[in-house]
C-alpha cells in the first residue's frame, strides 16, 4: 500500500495517482481476442475491423467496449446511439460477472515488442486532469502536441459520460534524455510479477506487463519525475530565455480521448463537493507514459487522403492559393532537388502522380502548408473529405482510386518536439504518428471512473 503522504505529493507535485488498475482474468479471457488496437485507426478500412469483429467471435473483447471510428461516418444516429447504448451494457456485463482483478496502488511497467523485433517500454499510470489543458497557449503540465478537434470530441464524450469503465490509448511522453523514469525498472523487471504475457492480434506482435506496488519503486517513479519538472532544470534544458511553467507530459498519442476525459470532468466536477472532488475517480485518466528517446519509438509520417475530389482541381486551387501568398508554387512529375526551406509534397490521384512544390513557405512544416489549404478546400467543397492514414501503401493504393487523391508527408524529428511546441505551441493536428497503425497502443487493462 502506498502511504497517503506520497500519494498527495504524486498528485500535487507531477500530477499522476496510483491507485488501482482492472485487468481481464486471464484464466477466463483469451488475451489475444480481448486486446485490440485503438479505436482511431485504420479508419477508412473498415475490412479490418469486420475481420477483427470475425476472429473475436463471442469472446469477451475490448472490441466490444469501443467505438471503431471507421463506423462513425457509415453509421446513422440510430446506428450510433444503439452502438454507444452496448458499450455501456457490456462494461456493466463484465463488472457484474466478475471478469476483471483490481491491482489496488499498482503502476504495470509495459514492454511492447514489435514484428521488426523492435521494443518499446512504458508505464500504466493514472494523470490529473486539472493538470491538463488542450487549449491554444496552454502552459499546463499536461499539454497537447497537436491542435485539438472539437468536432471529433461529442461521440467520445457520449461513450465517457455513461461508461463505468476506461480503457486507454492514450499514450503522454517524457523527454527523459538520462533515462531515470522508466528504464531502472525495466533493468529489474524480473523482481515484478508478471501479470500479462501474450501475442496481440492481427500483426501487433507481442506485450508483456509486470505489477509495481511496492512503495520504494513508485516513490523512484515520484523523484524521477519531479527532477524533470524542476524550473531550473526545465529552463536549462530548452535554453529558455526566461522560467516557464513546467512541461511534463506530452499527448502522443490518444489526445482526443484525454480531452474527452478533461471535458467529462469538468462537467462532473461542477456537482460534487470541493473534498469530493479531491480524489473523484473520474478526476484522473488512465495512460501509458513512454520516454521520448525509447529506441522503439518512431515518428512516422501521417499522410492524407482526399475522398470525393476532382485532383486537377485541388491542384490548380493550391498553387493558386499559394502564389496569391507571394510564395512560389507549382506542380513538377518529378521529384526536384532540394531547395533551403522549401516544401515538396508528394501526390498521387487516379490520373496522375507528381509533387506539389511550395518555395517560401509561410509555415514551418510541410504539414502546415499542406493542412492549411486542406481546411480552405474542403470548407469551398464541403462533399469532399478528409482521412488521416499511416503508411505509403495505403495512399498508394487508395489515392488511385476514382474521385480519390493521397499525399505523402516527411516526418518529424522526435528530438524537437518539447521545445517545439514549447515555442510555438501545439502542432498541426496529425502532423506525427508515434510508429504506423498496427504498432500503436493496444486496449488490455481497464480503470473504474464511477
Amino acid at each position: 500500500m502506498i502511504n497517503k503522504q506520497l500519494a498527495e505529493k504524486m498528485k500535487n507535485d507531477v500530477g499522476i495517482s496510483v491507485a488501482s488498475v482492472l485487468l481481464p482474468k486471464s484464466q477466463r479471457v483469451d488475451m489475444t481476442k480481448w486486446s485490440v488496437v485503438a479505436c482511431d485507426q485504420y479508419t477508412s478500412e473498415p475490412g479490418y475491423w469486420e475481420e477483427v469483429r470475425d476472429f473475436v467471435g463471442d469472446s469477451p473483447s475490448t472490441l466490444g467496449l469501443i467505438f471503431p471510428e471507421a463506423y462513425l461516418e457509415t453509421d446513422d444516429e440510430n446506428s450510433k446511439a444503439k452502438r454507444i447504448e452496448d458499450i455501456s451494457a457490456r462494461m456493466r456485463e463484465y463488472l457484474q460477472d466478475d471478469l476483471f482483478e483490481e491491482l489496488k496502488d499498482t503502476v504495470i511497467l509495459v514492454e511492447r515488442r514489435f514484428p521488426s523485433g523492435r521494443t518499446r517500454c512504458g508505464l500504466m499510470l493514472a494523470v490529473d486532469l486539472e493538470r491538463y489543458d488542450y487549449s491554444a497557449g496552454s502552459k499546463s503540465l499536461i499539454r497537447a502536441t497537436e491542435g485539438t478537434i472539437l468536432d471529433r470530441l461529442p461521440p467520445r464524450i457520449r461513450i465517457r459520460e455513461n461508461a463505468p469503465l476506461e480503457l486507454p490509448h492514450v499514450m503522454l511522453l517524457v523527454d527523459d534524455r538520462d533515462e531515470t523514469v522508466i528504464e531502472p525498472l525495466f533493468s529489474q523487471r524480473q523482481s515484478f510479477t508478471k501479470v500479462y504475457d501474450f501475442k496481440l492480434m492481427k500483426n501487433g506482435g507481442s506485450i508483456k506487463g509486470w505489477a509495481i506496488n511496492d512503495e520504494a519503486s513508485i516513490e523512484g517513479i515520484y523523484e524521477s519525475l519531479v527532477k524533470l519538472s524542476e524550473p531550473q532544470h526545465f529552463t536549462e534544458k530548452y535554453s529558455l530565455s526566461e522560467t516557464q511553467d513546467p512541461y511534463l507530459f506530452a499527448a502522443g498519442d490518444g489526445n482526443h480521448s484525454l480531452a474527452t476525459a478533461k471535458a467529462c470532468w469538468e462537467k462532473i466536477k461542477n456537482t460534487l463537493t470541493p473534498e469530493e472532488r479531491e480524489n473523484h475517480p473520474a478526476r484522473f485518466a488512465l495512460v501509458e507514459v513512454v520516454n521520448l528517446h525509447d529506441k522503439g519509438l518512431i515518428f512516422e509520417p501521417i499522410h492524407r487522403l482526399l475522398f470525393n475530389v476532382d485532383a486537377e482541381m485541388f491542384i490548380q486551387a493550391f498553387c493558386r492559393h499559394y502564389n496569391d501568398l507571394g510564395c512560389k508554387a507549382y506542380v513538377t512529375p518529378h521529384k526536384p532537388d532540394p531547395i533551403s526551406g522549401s516544401h515538396v509534397i508528394g501526390y498521387v490521384s487516379e490520373a496522375s502522380t507528381g509533387y506539389l512544390m511550395v518555395e517560401k513557405p509561410v509555415g514551418n512544416l510541410d504539414v502546415s502548408t499542406l493542412q492549411g489549404f486542406i481546411d480552405i478546400f474542403i470548407k469551398e467543397n464541403p462533399s469532399t473529405t478528409v482521412d488521416y492514414v499511416h503508411g505509403d501503401d495505403v495512399v498508394e493504393r487508395i489515392g488511385r482510386e476514382k474521385g480519390c487523391m493521397g499525399f505523402f508527408l516527411s516526418p518529424m524529428d522526435k528530438n524537437n518536439l518539447f521545445k517545439t511546441v514549447i515555442l510555438d505551441g501545439a502542432l498541426p493536428r496529425k502532423t506525427f504518428s508515434m510508429g504506423e497503425a498496427h504498432e500503436k497502443r493496444f486496449y488490455l487493462e481497464a480503470r473504474r471512473i464511477r
